[in-house]
């Protein structure tokens, strides 16, 4: 396999919901095909939005804006508040406000919290004030912060939010016109058989970000998935290996969300979870984070000292597709590579394939075969399918079922 093909094939945006996002989905079912492993597409739907007109005025002059997909349509006007926090005091002068984020999102905490405050619009910033281009990212009101109750919401640049206030704006009108409606994402799935009718599912997402080619978050994954495919194939297994290459991931992990709502009867036959996000860059830290018994973080450690790989594992709830599989009580981990944003940028237009390294991608690839392997040929999987009530009580938080202590 040439692993250098998968990202030149994929040199793109290829954002949730797109035809660039199925085109690669495409991709991923053929590459799968030509190492002689069937795979099918399955789609699920997600909610879209076309931007027709999107308008800010700060004091009657326009500022470049990105209207938030499905936070609706409308005209609103108000006095802006900028608010850099969310703590109770923070909330309280929010009241008939356009109010402004440091951050480029939020959650459903402080979006409810914004709602019972009287909030009329929220605006976010992207970039930083003092690097050259003027990116806006793209992104969306996403249904489960939102609920029932939609406000307009719109990102701008990191340089004009500094301007708002360092001017001491004092009215916001914010102008938006989309068309929402259901879309589709997919997610792909292939398998390896194996002689017990348990299996261990891998997982790795192919969409990108609305400015970013994602090579490294996170097509990097995907050929992991694929290499892991190649030197498992031939084998004889004693549990079988299902990969699933998940779409709209970056818009709240919907495709592996997708994947265990879809197959739910099937999760109690899954022994374990394998999540990959973001490896073989040239420089950075290989971790594993581990949402089951704080054991298999143990044994990870062990078994890395063993071959001569460094990795650092903890037990926690990681940020990608993992997390939904523990959720629904199949132990799991996910293994990463993490640079630092100065060397390889996530989200941004400096995600291409130039900051990935197909050397330290193959060492990486060859690691993750090998710990693999030992868990498909294991007599038994030793991993217990009890999550610990600590990773219960962060995957409550992380899921925006309780509120963080």
């Amino acid at each position: 396999m040439n692993l250098q093909n998968i990202f030149d094939s994929t040199d793109f945006v290829h954002a949730s919901g797109t035809k660039e996002e199925l085109a690669v989905a495409e991709f991923l079912k053929g590459q799968c095909e030509s190492l002689g492993v069937p795979a099918r597409i399955e789609p699920f739907r997600v909610a879209m939005s076309d931007i027709e007109e999107a308008h800010l005025f700060a004091d009657g002059k326009e500022i470049p804006c990105k209207a938030f997909n499905c936070c609706g349509s409308g005209v609103v006007e108000g006095e802006l508040y900028y608010m850099p926090g969310t703590d109770p005091v923070s909330m309280a002068g929010a009241k008939d406000k356009v109010v402004l984020f440091d951050t480029q999102g939020i959650g459903f905490f402080a979006y409810q919290d914004l709602m019972k405050a009287g909030a009329k619009a929220i605006l976010f910033q992207y970039g930083n004030a003092y690097y050259p281009n003027d990116d806006i990212d793209q992104r969306d009101l996403r249904e489960v912060v939102s609920g029932e109750k939609k406000v307009l919401c719109a990102m701008i640049h990191s340089r004009q939010a500094v301007e708002l206030v360092k001017n001491k704006v004092k009215t916001i009108r914010l102008e938006v016109s989309q068309k929402e409606y259901d879309g589709e994402s997919h997610n792909v799935i292939a398998g390896l058989p194996g002689k017990r009718e348990e299996s261990i599912v891998l997982t790795a997402h192919y969409d990108s970000t609305s400015l970013s080619h994602g090579a490294y978050d996170n097509m990097s994954g995907c050929a992991g998935l694929l290499g892991i495919m190649e030197a498992m194939k031939d084998k004889e297994l004693n549990y079988g290996l299902r990969f699933v290459f998940c779409g709209s991931e970056e818009r709240g992990l919907l495709g592996s969300k997708a994947y265990v709502r879809d197959h739910e009867k099937e999760l109690e036959k899954v022994a374990l979870n394998i999540n990959l996000d973001m490896i073989g860059t040239y420089m950075g830290k290989f971790i594993s984070c581990v949402s089951a018994e704080e054991k298999l973080a143990g044994y990870i450690s062990y078994m890395a000292a063993e071959v001569g790989f460094p990795v650092e594992a903890r037990a926690g709830v990681y940020s990608s597709d993992s997390t939904p599989f523990a959720d629904k009580g199949v132990p799991s981990l996910s293994f990463a590579r993490i640079a630092s944003k100065n060397v390889a940028p996530i989200h941004c237009r400096y995600d291409l394939k130039e900051v990935m390294s197909m050397e330290q991608l193959q060492k990486d690839i060859d690691f993750l075969v090998k710990f693999t392997e030992r868990f498909a040929n294991a007599v038994v999987c030793p991993v217990s399918r009890e999550i610990p009530e600590k990773i219960k009580k962060e995957l409550d938080e992380y899921l925006f079922r309780k509120r963080k202590e």
